[in-house]
């Protein structure tokens, strides 16, 4: 296991994303978006080709400092906040470079909370996070993409505010209620996820993925417009006999009448 390079909180709050990590050419990496979406269209033509980035503010705090040093750091909200907004400017600079190709939905990740909900105030979400969001979708928006927010855990609690930062849609995993995102969003935004549990197909729970399966199609009923998925991905050590009961319980039911 590595050391942390940050030994002290005035590590933490003295530092600066894009002074520390740079910023690569602007021309260059438009190029680069557009060519790889190319590559997915004319490999995958049947298939939606997202662009995206995952480590958008929180997720790249995290990564860069480690959980211990960065909790600890938000101890001091106002120190904290500059920093924060470095993340903020870096991935900002992505977006204005994912705005200027011709992919036509963006996927936001910022993994912002854990599995009971929100690890820092509510009001530094709604402060210093959420509208550094909204920031980020402003110049996707005026080029006329569509923006999924995607987090792992249970973001029940902000995801109105998410909403009304402007995300067109929401990528999730069970721990965020699929009923509670459907009865607040399921008639004006895109959602992706489902009822259906990873573990419970990964334990081999058949009559639950199952059941989940029926109550997500009869929530679908009130959405106007869903990707049905498992939230957290479907993992490779699934049983395939399990695999392949939720495949035939599915895919008949994926074409809406």
């Amino acid at each position: 296991v590595e050391d942390c390079p940050f030994k002290t909180m005035e590590d933490v709050w003295t530092f600066d994303a894009v002074k520390e990590y740079g910023l690569p050419n602007r021309d260059e990496q438009i190029t680069a978006y557009q060519q790889s979406t190319d590559k997915r269209r004319t490999n995958l033509p049947d298939q939606l080709s997202t662009g995206g980035y995952y480590k958008t503010i929180v997720s790249g705090a995290i990564q860069a400092f480690g959980w211990d040093m960065f909790l600890m750091a938000l101890s001091e909200p106002e120190r904290m906040e500059p920093v924060l907004d470095s993340f903020f400017n870096r991935t900002l600079f992505h977006m204005d470079c994912w705005a200027a190709t011709d992919v036509e939905v963006i996927i936001q990740h910022d993994d912002f909370v854990w599995s009971e909900g929100a690890f820092m105030s509510p009001e530094i979400y709604r402060k210093v996070i959420i509208p550094r969001y909204a920031r980020l979708w402003k110049p996707l928006h005026e080029a006329g993409k569509k923006v999924l927010f995607c987090s792992d855990a249970n973001f029940m609690e902000f995801a109105d505010d998410v909403a009304n930062a402007g995300s067109d849609g929401f990528i999730f995993e069970p721990m965020t209620d699929f009923e509670f995102m459907v009865d607040r969003f399921g008639s004006s935004h895109c959602l992706v996820g489902s009822c259906v549990d990873c573990r419970d197909l990964t334990f081999n729970h058949g009559d639950k993925v199952v059941a989940d399966i029926d109550r997500t199609f009869k929530l679908l009923e009130r959405c106007k417009g869903a990707i049905v998925a498992t939230g957290n991905h479907l993992p490779p050590n699934i049983p395939d006999d399990m695999m392949d009961r939720y495949i035939a319980a599915i895919l008949p039911r994926l074409c809406r009448k």
